[in-house]
């Protein structure tokens, strides 16, 4: 046994951790703005041959027409995630009208203003008008603009085998339901507390187009004359400007244990909204939004992590999750690398399986409110201000470098990264890690940093060095022909899809008014 791997199972009061733990289970959500040849958000509608948005498995639609999600299915291996992620991105492309590109940064391309951004439509059965619905919603409520940034969201679980036994080492007596999902909401706790590094590390929206932030207030400088930044940003899209809500700030998520978190949500769900309220419901027999609530429904809560199940019964999420537990984590607090052809890589994911076994394994203390809304200041901070060597950060309400506690947490990683590197027979994690101790040593190393950078050397607006990204991802998607087996099966899944889209239009029986009441009732 290596001194590495030693002091990785000290660290974690581990007798051993068998290679069949590290068979960690992963999936990748990818969001891409498809943009015109003049770098404009495209009025096109989704492509036909992609397939129904509503039903396809692997291609399908976020907010918009314009804003079209890659998903990859569950897999053991990430070189298989990754072939899987690149092999659509060929199919895509292939499909995608002349010129169209798929947008290669998070924070939005040319846009007009809210009438130029198409809601995404799934079709005329209920469950299809409703996805319309809850987006027109949103739009009114946030504005369409906030949501045309794109991310990508990373989807986590341990193997089957790992929970039994170390449910076993622990001597819970808990059902194998009950620990799981204690153990994924003890993850999410220190995920919380510790998301900040990820925003420093992988953040790569330092910059917006001016356009952006037209009829909206905000504290960024001049770059240039179609630019605004802040020096020091790592993320706006986790900012004021992107998925931050005055509404939402009121609620305090505690993830101590699961029923407190959904009754917290249900509630949410449940409780009138002065401001929402004035909105209406309806303009005439038009429909304005699903409800007058604070939320609508569980997605509305824009949370860096969610705990998921998967679920395709129609029955809501959270009582999915009431009902069967946690069955995997949602990572949503990922930019889209703009360096990188498919937004992300190999090294970054083995570091998020660090990151995130380091969560699960280290102590994890329950939340209070002060925290909550510590984390939530640190969160703030590190957006705007990341990069700046004397920023300081909140840790139990005193002052800390985040520049020395990044250092202890990505050094004490190397201990997860240990376990994985011993599971896998390779030394590839503890690599992850140390390209992350560089950028903590060195925040020019950064994306967030290197985009400022490449703008700068080369005279570039942020439009004009998005634009030119998008199209050498482009050109690199379509440097090597898609294999025709994966074609065919891309083409099959998107006929598929159709049908069950039909299917689903047929089969309705409630007229939607009733079927959007009953939805609303939240029985569970």
């Amino acid at each position: 046994m290596s001194q590495q791997l030693k002091a990785a199972l000290e660290r974690f009061s581990l007798p051993e951790f068998r290679t069949a733990w590290g068979q960690i289970n992963r999936g990748i959500e990818k969001e891409s703005l498809r943009v015109d040849r003049d770098g404009h958000l495209t009025q096109t509608p989704h492509p036909d041959a992609l397939g129904s948005a509503l039903t396809h498995p692997y291609i399908t639609t976020d907010y918009s027409e314009a804003l079209i999600e890659l998903i990859t299915p569950v897999s053991g291996r990430i070189d298989d995630t990754l072939d899987l992620l690149t092999d659509l991105h060929k199919y895509v492309y292939h499909h995608l009208p002349d010129g169209e590109l798929l947008w290669t940064s998070s924070m939005p391309c040319l846009v007009g203003g809210d009438k130029q951004i198409p809601l995404a439509h799934y079709g005329s059965s209920n469950i299809g008008r409703l996805k319309t619905l809850y987006r027109e919603g949103l739009g009114h409520r946030y504005g369409r603009l906030m949501q045309t940034i794109a991310g990508i969201h990373y989807n986590f679980s341990m193997p089957e085998v790992f929970w039994e036994e170390y449910r076993e080492l622990l001597g819970s007596t808990e059902s194998l339901q009950d620990f799981r999902t204690r153990q994924y909401l003890h993850l999410i706790r220190n995920f919380h507390r510790h998301s900040w590094l990820l925003l420093y590390l992988f953040g790569a929206s330092p910059a917006v187009c001016r356009c952006f932030t037209r009829g909206r207030q905000h504290s960024l400088d001049d770059f240039d004359e179609a630019t605004l930044y802040r020096p020091h940003a790592t993320c706006l899209r986790m900012g004021n400007l992107g998925y931050r809500s005055d509404a939402q700030r009121s609620i305090f998520v505690c993830y101590n244990d699961l029923d407190t978190y959904i009754d917290t949500l249900h509630r949410a769900m449940s409780t009138p909204y002065g401001p929402y309220e004035a909105i209406g419901l309806k303009a005439g027999d038009r429909f304005l939004q699903m409800n007058t609530n604070l939320l609508q429904l569980e997605n509305e809560f824009y949370a860096t992590i969610r705990p998921k199940r998967a679920d395709d019964s129609g029955r809501r999420p959270l009582e999915v999750l009431k009902a069967e537990g946690i069955q995997y984590i949602e990572v949503r607090a990922l930019d889209l690398n703009p360096f990188l052809p498919l937004g992300i890589d190999a090294r970054q994911m083995r570091f998020l399986d660090t990151f995130l076994l380091h969560c699960l394994l280290a102590d994890s203390p329950e939340c209070t409110r002060e925290e909550y809304f510590e984390v939530e200041s640190n969160l703030a901070r590190t957006v705007t201000e990341g990069r700046n060597p004397e920023l300081t950060l909140k840790r139990g309400g005193q002052d800390v470098a985040l520049r020395a506690w990044a250092g202890e947490l990505v050094a004490d990683m190397q201990h997860s990264a240990a376990l994985l590197d011993s599971a896998h027979g390779t030394g590839e994690y503890s690599a992850a890690v140390s390209t992350q101790v560089d950028k903590v040593m060195d925040a020019s190393l950064t994306p967030s940093a290197r985009i400022l950078e490449a703008m700068r050397r080369d005279q570039q607006s942020f439009f004009r060095f998005a634009y030119q990204q998008s199209i050498k991802a482009r050109d690199w998607c379509r440097a090597s022909p898609l294999e025709p087996q994966r074609f065919e099966h891309f083409t099959a899944a998107g006929k598929e899809s159709l049908s069950d889209q039909t299917s689903l239009e047929q089969s309705d029986t409630l007229a939607f008014d009733d079927f959007l009441q009953d939805y609303n009732r939240l029985q569970f």
